[in-house]
């Protein structure tokens, strides 16, 4: 270990650019951290990461007084006790001198870089006046409340709610959202992958071995290191996940759709499908196979570009597998206006093959009240909701509820970007607020002219974040948020096969002048006279209260930081089942065939999985059986733009993180050799994409990993704003080249465009 003292840790950070960070820092913000002992609250802490949404178990500690050391939580035995590069780099994020330690009120124009500090009594005085002002002369509608999802979102949203407004968004519609509205439709709930025990997998560009999921990295990494699994990648680059499979397909950009299409269509045709599975558990399967009747593996060929020999070839070896095989369906940016219909159709050939409530498929979570109800007895304790009387209702309707067809969108995190129609149009009607928690909408929004446009016409804006991030540069009023290493929060749910439950406690004392999340929104909420529907003291009080004052039990949880509850239950595997029914004495009867299969239900209207749905053809006509569409992505003499994670950063989240930003600064163009030899461009040669909306320059990184017609960046760099010294200006901003399109059905922010490249 390098031996640092504090003053050496600070002047190092950020290697190449501490002088000018330091120098950008307001002088309370640096005095607080230079003068701050580092000071743990404990030997070793169980906690909870933040340096991505998937919030891993972590265990971490102080050493020597000058640094904290952070890794995996051996009780989370999925996660392997491990973090990644970004989960090891919170303590770099924790003494970042560029972090805001009090609350910062702007005093030139937006987006000018010129703030003042000011006291929380200050700031909160401030929130008050504009908001309660906001509400009186146009109804608390006229705010808009949009947050990170998970932890970061319950207590801004209950203070929205509080409040009256009914527009409360989270990054959904932004990344990750299609896959959740796709499920709902089809089986009324989310699932899961049980990817550590597939034999055959196939992955439609969901990289986990660069957008990092710890517990679903390590899972497919057993799959195919242990049980010899095959990996199948559909994906318009070389991405490290097509590295490692046994077979990368360069689908064209926005048509991966047609190859599910096609592979249900070998599935039922060639009759490999699970028959006694569809008869019992599926709704609507002869509309769904009446429409793919005409989707062969040919005809995906001459729009996908993949081997109509691959495809056939391909569905047979997954019915083969099944039903221990996997058709992965996803978790990343928006290739095409088709998300609805693809994410389906891929769920569709999962449950062509059977592979639901079997290892190695796909699964429904197993929380307290359900598993409890299978073993007979209490095996784990079922978490509390603390509940508010009184709390308003919303008289108006959201500002997403003028399209029916976004009906599942709403109670989902809603559909982000009409944000900005209801800012620049008064569609429906004209929002004048908005308060924001630890999201970059600058960043991962697109159109960013646009969201531009629209911070500058709000009458408020507010940011609650530990950076002065792009979006935060066009606020009017900054709240200092404490880094997940210096608060606690509730209990989160992260049932699994089983019931499991973590928390997030302090690692150090709080730094500076922040604050946690949750008592800055109750803060504000006394500020704003709502002090009625906070009854809670502290987090120590709401945490009881989720345990039903079952001190014993709370103490366990935080000794442990994340406790997994009884056996893996997996209702149509035998073996699991019969584990299970030897455990407990009490438990449920197995059917005949040795499963709970009978006790497999969906919260669909029809109680079974809807292939095709009157629901969904109810408000969105046309929509209730999966079909292709052509997505229309650009023009002919354009190439495909697509975007997509890097390992070691998160979005728009990280790219100022010292540790981090010297990892990786920048973001090159991706560019097959023929396409730029047509060009006249050279690898590492200065390159400029411009796109209906914008123009960003970048270098290119010329290489075969990519298909001809299309060119690929890493997002969240390129940022704009001067107060992020380490990011600002590096690398090429994927936000400014993004035209503003929404994908219907699911609401998504589309990420892929047409652009004309050119040497600089």
């Amino acid at each position: 270990m390098i031996k640092l003292d504090r003053r050496n840790f600070l002047k190092g950070a950020g290697a190449g650019s501490a002088t000018c960070a330091l120098a950008t820092m307001l002088p309370g913000s640096l005095a607080a951290l230079e003068n701050a002992p580092l000071q743990g609250v404990g030997k070793e802490v169980a906690s909870i990461c933040e340096m991505c949404s998937t919030r891993c178990p972590i265990s971490a500690r102080v050493v020597d007084g000058k640094n904290v050391f952070i890794t995996g939580n051996k009780e989370a035995k999925s996660f392997g006790g491990k973090v990644c590069a970004r989960g090891g780099a919170g303590h770099s994020l924790l003494y970042d001198p560029q972090r805001i330690v009090n609350p910062l009120k702007r005093v030139g124009e937006r987006g000018e870089g010129k703030w003042a500090e000011i006291s929380w009594d200050e700031a909160y005085e401030m929130m008050a006046t504009n908001l309660n002002r906001i509400k009186r002369e146009h109804g608390p509608e006229a705010v808009a409340f949009s947050s990170k999802k998970g932890s970061l979102s319950g207590h801004f949203f209950h203070l929205a709610k509080a409040f009256g407004s009914p527009n409360t968004f989270t990054h959904g519609s932004l990344c990750p959202g299609a896959y959740v509205i796709a499920a709902k439709s089809m089986f009324g709930t989310k699932l899961k992958r049980d990817l550590g025990n597939s034999k055959y997998i196939i992955n439609f560009g969901h990289n986990i071995y660069e957008g990092i999921n710890m517990s679903e990295t390590r899972g497919m990494m057993k799959a195919q290191s242990e049980r010899g699994a095959k990996l199948v990648v559909f994906e318009p680059r070389f991405s490290v996940v097509a590295d490692k499979a046994d077979e990368w397909h360069a689908v064209r950009p926005g048509t991966d759709v047609a190859v599910a299409l096609a592979l249900c269509h070998v599935l039922i045709t060639d009759k490999l499908y699970d028959q006694s599975f569809v008869e019992r558990y599926v709704v609507g399967f002869d509309a769904f196979a009446a429409e793919v009747k005409a989707y062969t593996p040919e005809w995906a060929e001459g729009i996908t570009d993949v081997k109509a020999k691959d495809i056939r070839r391909i569905a047979h070896e997954l019915s083969a597998a099944a039903p221990h095989a996997v058709v992965d369906f996803g978790h990343r940016a928006t290739f095409t206006t088709e998300e609805f219909d693809m994410r389906r159709a891929i769920f569709a050939a999962n449950v062509l093959i059977g592979n639901i409530e079997r290892k190695g498929g796909l699964y429904l979570g197993k929380k307290a009240k359900t598993y409890n109800k299978f073993a007979g007895e209490t095996v784990a304790p079922k978490l509390a909701k603390p509940g508010v009387e009184g709390m308003p209702k919303p008289t108006a309707k959201r500002i997403d509820q003028m399209d029916k067809q976004y009906t599942m969108v709403w109670k989902n995190g809603g559909v982000y970007q009409s944000i900005l129609a209801a800012t620049l149009e008064a569609k429906p009607y004209q929002l004048r607020g908005w308060v924001m928690s630890r999201t970059n909408p600058m960043q991962t929004m697109t159109d960013r002219a646009k969201v531009l446009e629209a911070l500058k016409k709000m009458e408020f804006v507010a940011v609650c974040d530990v950076y002065i991030s792009e979006t935060a540069a066009y606020a009017d009023l900054i709240l200092p948020e404490s880094t997940y290493l210096e608060r606690d929060e509730e209990i989160a749910d992260k049932s699994g096969k089983n019931p499991a439950y973590y928390l997030r406690q302090r690692v150090v004392e709080t730094i500076g002048n922040t604050k946690p999340s949750w008592q800055i929104f109750k803060e504000v909420g006394d500020a704003l006279g709502l002090s009625k529907f906070y009854p809670w003291e502290n987090m120590e009080t709401l945490q009881l209260a989720q345990m039903k004052r079952d001190d014993k039990a709370l103490r366990h949880i935080r000794e442990k930081g994340y406790v997994s509850y009884g056996k893996p239950l997996m209702l149509r595997e035998p073996s699991m089942v019969s584990k299970f029914i030897d455990t407990y004495a009490n438990a449920r009867t197995a059917d005949d065939d040795g499963t709970y299969a009978s006790a497999l239900k969906f919260k669909t209207p029809s109680g079974k999985i809807e292939l095709s749905s009157a629901a969904v053809e109810a408000f969105a006509p046309g929509r209730g059986v999966i079909r292709y569409r052509d997505a229309q992505l650009k023009r002919a003499d354009e190439l495909y733009f697509i975007q997509g994670k890097v390992a070691v950063h998160t979005n728009g989240a990280t790219h100022n993180v010292p540790m981090l930003a010297n990892l990786m600064a920048d973001n090159a163009v991706w560019i097959h050799p023929l396409t730029a030899g047509r060009l006249g461009i050279s690898h590492g040669d200065a390159i400029r994409l411009t796109s209906s909306v914008g123009s960003e320059t970048s270098y290119a990184m010329v290489t075969p990993g990519i298909r001809q017609d299309t060119v690929f960046a890493y997002m969240g760099f390129g940022s704009k704003n001067k107060e992020l010294v380490r990011a600002s200006g590096k690398g090429l901003h994927c936000g400014n080249l993004l035209p503003d399109r929404t994908a219907p059905v699911v609401g998504m922010n589309l990420h892929t465009t047409g652009v004309k490249v050119e040497k600089v």
